[in-house]
């Protein structure tokens, strides 16, 4: 490593001009390594490291952050609207010169563990994180001088302990997160501060409505349970004498007020009778009349639906049953029919209907059910001739299936001969796309929420994928609870492999009523699925394939390689791992079954690859 550093130094020295005397090889060193894997940096000129200032530059990847850390004087970054990923150590938050750093409208997530610096006390007065994916914030309280502190849009789950000890702040901003806590328990003295915001999240507890006036409504919107006490207070009591008069001689006058009196409001309470009498005429006919025409609504649904249906030609749908109850595994309370699944995905008609590549299961259609859950319905168009009781043990079987490397079965129903499955929709599509269709340009920095834009050249990235496949097929292969009985895919391709958020791959499209395949076919498919991941190339027949085996057996694996994969200054090891994962693959495309290896084996081959950097984002 300390040649590596020297290397990367003396390269710095050469080709950059140096505009300070005290100049520090070392730290330009220490960059260079930190962003040896983010396209589009360029080297900073040769003189010494306060500031690294880099927003909005296309950056794009990993970068080292503990590297970063070891920069000697290091006070100011931004490295904002970018696309960086990954996690950040604890190691980067350990330099005592820190001032102010802004990594806002990125890709980083994870834990954000804010360890103590090395010596001394935390310099960091300003922290920018808003729009990343942040879980968690741990150990703020080591960084008491902070001024300001945004982490809004993130996916924080709860208020960072340690919070309320930061009395220097003066700005925060923890809105768009999905944040549990007690205000004001949990948080700093909102007297001192100058802005404030905790909207969109799950706040309870009551603050003062000169709180309220202070920041604003708009700093309290959907933030949770929050009560507002009034700061009026009673000022005094009325004597009970102090309307009386001292002299107590016109008890007739009084008399002549309360009979006028009660002869005013007789009358006025008679009206008010008789008003709310026929106000409860009109809602009861109102009621009349929406029951009335509820008939008329749902018929009304139907012939929209049916319009749609005609439309698209999806004439499946006019032989369902409307009333066919929908089972739903994971939410047994949620009570819906075919007719809802069918309104919820606009009639099966072709603007919900999913672009099909690989599926063999039939139609597939994208619906939001009550509660915004996102789901895909695919018609099984295999099973119209298969007995009802048939049909609902194979459903049950199928959504015993539970494993982080299986797409989880949500539901299904039974309409008549049709046949339909739930599954979770997944936002970040299949391999596929994410190998071959993701573009490699510039990313559309206006729309940071979508996953349009990824890189698809990195090396753990892809391993964690392999490993979670062949973990998927191992799972299914060694039979799962509830059967006993192995279980085969059959038509493992990467349009039938979802991804997760996390990149962590989900196996799709299993077959609910065949078990077409044989383990040792599923073994050859996932060498395939190897080779393909490894190479970047897409369409694969038996010739392709055994080009690939013929070149592996040659030695030529770094001829076949994907480009992306070999970028400059890729270590080593990783190259050693990526030529064995084609090793994998030859052994798995066998031409002999018995030859090729169990998945539970290929499962121990490819681990065995693993890169350091994705040890901890790979479960065990």
């Amino acid at each position: 490593m300390k040649n590596l550093l020297t290397l990367f130094s003396l390269l710095c020295f050469s080709f950059f001009p140096i505009s300070s005397s005290k100049c520090n090889i070392s730290d330009h060193g220490l960059l260079s390594l930190a962003f040896h894997q983010v396209l589009n940096f360029h080297p900073i000129p040769c003189q010494p490291i306060h500031n690294i200032t880099l927003p909005s530059r296309n950056l794009t990847g990993s970068v080292s952050w503990a590297v970063l850390g070891n920069l000697s004087s290091l006070r100011y970054v931004d490295l904002s609207n970018n696309s960086l990923q990954g996690s950040i150590p604890t190691q980067f938050w350990s330099v005592p010169s820190l001032e102010h750093v802004n990594l806002a409208r990125n890709r980083l997530g994870g834990a954000l563990r804010l360890g103590p610096v090395r010596r001394g006390r935390s310099s960091l007065k300003y922290l920018y994180l808003s729009q990343n994916r942040f879980t968690s914030v741990v150990n703020i309280s080591h960084h008491n001088a902070l001024e300001v502190l945004d982490v809004s849009s993130n996916k924080i789950g709860s208020v960072p302990v340690g919070l309320n000890n930061l009395t220097k702040l003066v700005h925060l901003d923890l809105s768009h997160n999905s944040m549990h806590g007690h205000v004001p328990q949990d948080l700093p003295p909102l007297i001192g501060l100058r802005f404030f915001n905790i909207s969109y999240n799950n706040f309870s507890g009551e603050v003062n409505m000169s709180i309220w006036k202070k920041f604003g409504k708009s700093a309290f919107i959907k933030a949770g349970n929050i009560k507002f006490l009034s700061s009026s207070s009673v000022n005094g009591t009325t004597s009970k004498n102090g309307t009386t008069s001292k002299n107590d001689t016109s008890q007739k006058p009084r008399e002549h007020k309360r009979t006028l009196l009660l002869a005013i409001l007789i009358p006025i309470s008679a009206i008010i009778i008789l008003t709310l009498f026929l106000c409860t005429l009109c809602i009861l006919n109102k009621t009349r009349i929406k029951k009335k025409h509820h008939k008329a609504n749902e018929q009304a649904v139907k012939d929209a639906i049916a319009l749609a249906i005609e439309d698209t030609e999806t004439s499946w749908v006019a032989e369902a049953k409307w009333t066919a109850p929908v089972v739903m595994i994971e939410k047994p309370l949620m009570q819906l029919t075919f007719a809802e699944l069918a309104v919820a995905a606009s009639g099966f008609g072709r603007e919900s209907q999913l672009a099909e590549r690989g599926g063999r299961s039939g139609l597939a259609y994208r619906a939001v059910l009550p509660g915004d859950l996102h789901v895909v319905i695919r018609v099984v168009e295999s099973a119209r001739d298969i007995p009802e009781q048939e049909a609902i043990a194979a459903f049950r079987n199928l959504g015993q299936l539970r494993h982080p490397n299986i797409l989880p079965l949500l539901g299904y129903c039974i309409s008549g001969r049709e046949k339909l499955l739930i599954y979770e929709y997944m936002e970040r599509g299949d391999l596929h796309r994410w190998l071959h269709e993701l573009p490699a340009g510039t990313p559309n920095t206006e729309e940071w929420d979508d996953d349009t834009w990824e890189v698809a050249g990195d090396w753990p990235s892809r391993h964690r994928i392999a490993l979670g496949i062949a973990r998927g097929l191992a799972f299914l292969h060694q039979g799962w609870a509830g059967s006993g009985k192995p279980v085969t895919h059959g038509h493992l391709v990467l349009t039938n492999i979802l991804l997760g958020d996390d990149l962590e791959p989900h196996i799709a499209d299993i077959g609910p009523l065949d078990n077409a395949g044989t383990p040792e076919g599923d073994v050859y498919q996932f060498g395939v699925v190897l080779f393909e991941l490894m190479t970047g190339r897409d369409g694969w027949d038996d010739a392709s394939v055994n080009r690939v085996r013929g070149q592996v057996k040659e030695g030529k694996e770094l001829d076949l390689l994907d480009d992306r994969l070999l970028i400059e200054g890729v270590e080593p090891d990783w190259q050693r791992q990526m030529v064995g994962c084609l090793h994998v693959g030859y052994l798995c495309t066998a031409q002999s079954p018995e030859k090729r290896p169990t998945m539970q084996q290929v499962v121990g081959l490819v681990k065995d690859l693993q890169p350091v950097s994705a040890t901890s984002s790979v479960p065990s």
